[in-house]
């Protein structure tokens, strides 16, 4: 057999809540609900961050953020660094074992020409490297809004490029489809990684999808709308690969980057935080939060040639099990339950004995770390340390134990009928976090 080719899909603050096969009923994503029943629908799928920056360089490294070097958000002005170039992103790992590799969509791993796509394994790069764009005019959105001369952010490798008008979402699947179709003129294997923004604010979305939604209110509508557009981008990916004859060989991740993201709006009785129409179903917490509103996320895995499709996973997984799962898939000799790739350290851990065998989730503990806030579960268990609950005031929850599988929610804090469980997890955490950020 072939060696497989490999898509990763990422969207960029969607809830777990936001898709079709997740539950939701407002939100309308024929193509992932599609392509979930093609593959495995997770539904203990975590980030390893709850914000935009280290969820990407786990995934990309196979590593926890504090052990990548990138533990905040990165911000886009021009000549930011961010991912060290001795990082071995898992572009570099396939390219160097024959992989054509692409990057098309939203980086935010460093502005500097040292971290961008190009200098860390990608062949192809087209989109933008800071942390938002307006979707019409790609100027840098964050120095937009707070009165900043705008950045205008849009690149072709290291060449910067204007599309201006092109609504972004749109723009990404098409160069997509066409590095698609430009592999099928090539012998070689290839890795494909696209990032969208949507539905990362700003909210716009054109009046085509906005269409398809005329009963829901505002904020919910521009949501479905943006969320729309990206799902038929992940058609038209899909039928790219069938037209060429690479759908049954190809590995197709798709997630988010994190939970959904809040705004806040003045009333006469105050501040309220809301979502931007999005949502992380039954989960509490949200982007920023390590309450699993902030990690969790809707993740689906399609390999039709040796994975059968239609079924669910409940087992505990991460995002930076992605490298090694690829790079096993890839036929490199690796032990599933080790954290080495030759001489590559990961902390993830391949998922080929779960997805073929069968086999429980390879992690006994994962832990989280973000802005003063630890995190870790373990099986049933999860401790949350000092937990975001209140996006704009930072209103924090000093301990709380949870056990998921009663309460998925996180509602009820079981510390002091568990103080036990309490303490030793702590210490757990704690003495995890002592060292990966000693290390940073």
């Amino acid at each position: 057999m072939d060696k497989p080719n490999f898509i990763v899909i990422y969207c960029d603050d969607l809830g777990y809540g936001d898709l079709g096969c997740y539950g939701s009923t407002e939100m309308l994503t024929p193509n992932l609900d599609q392509l979930a029943a093609d593959g495995v629908r997770f539904t203990q799928w975590y980030s390893n961050s709850p914000v935009c920056s280290p969820s990407r360089a786990a995934l990309l490294t196979g590593k926890y953020p504090a052990n990548a070097g990138i533990g905040h958000i990165l911000r886009g002005k021009r000549g930011t660094s961010g991912l060290s170039s001795s990082e071995v992103t898992l572009a570099r790992a396939l390219q160097e074992r024959g992989y054509r590799t692409g990057l098309i969509g939203k980086w935010h791993l460093g502005t500097a020409k040292d971290n961008g796509p190009n200098a860390h394994g990608f062949d192809t790069f087209f989109g933008f490297l800071a942390g938002c764009i307006d979707y019409y005019s790609h100027l840098f959105y964050y120095e937009q809004a707070n009165g900043v001369n705008p950045v205008h952010d849009l690149w072709e490798n290291e060449r910067e490029v204007w599309c201006n008008g092109r609504y972004m979402t749109e723009l990404i699947t098409e160069k997509a489809v066409d590095f698609i179709d430009s592999c099928q003129r090539q012998e070689d294997p290839f890795f494909l990684y696209v990032p969208y923004n949507a539905p990362h604010y700003p909210m716009h979305a054109p009046a085509a999808y906005l269409d398809r939604f005329p009963d829901l209110p505002p904020d919910k509508r521009i949501m479905a709308a943006m969320i729309a557009a990206m799902d038929d981008g992940v058609g038209e990916i899909v039928q790219a690969l069938k037209k060429n004859g690479h759908y049954e060989n190809t590995v197709i991740f798709f997630s988010s980057d994190n939970g959904p993201s809040t705004e806040s709006r003045n009333y006469l009785d105050g501040t309220e935080d809301l979502y931007y129409g999005g949502s992380a179903g039954l989960f509490r917490g949200h982007k920023a939060s390590l309450f699993d509103g902030g990690i969790r996320e809707p993740a689906i895995l399609s390999y039709p040639a040796l994975i059968e499709g239609g079924w669910v996973c409940d087992e505990i997984c991460a995002m930076m099990d992605i490298f090694p799962t690829f790079m096993s898939f890839a036929c490199v000799d690796t032990d599933n339950q080790a954290a080495n790739i030759g001489d590559l350290h990961v902390d993830g851990k391949s998922l080929v004995p779960l997805l073929m065998e069968g086999q429980p989730s390879p992690h006994q503990q994962l832990f989280w770390e973000y802005s003063g806030q630890l995190a870790v579960r373990e099986g049933k268990w999860k401790l949350v340390k000092n937990g975001v609950l209140d996006f704009s005031r930072k209103a924090a929850e000093q301990l709380h134990l949870s056990n998921i599988e009663e309460d998925p929610s996180e509602r009820i804090n079981l510390k002091d009928r568990f103080p036990e469980i309490a303490a030793r997890l702590e210490r757990d955490v704690d003495d995890w976090a002592s060292v990966v950020l000693a290390e940073r």
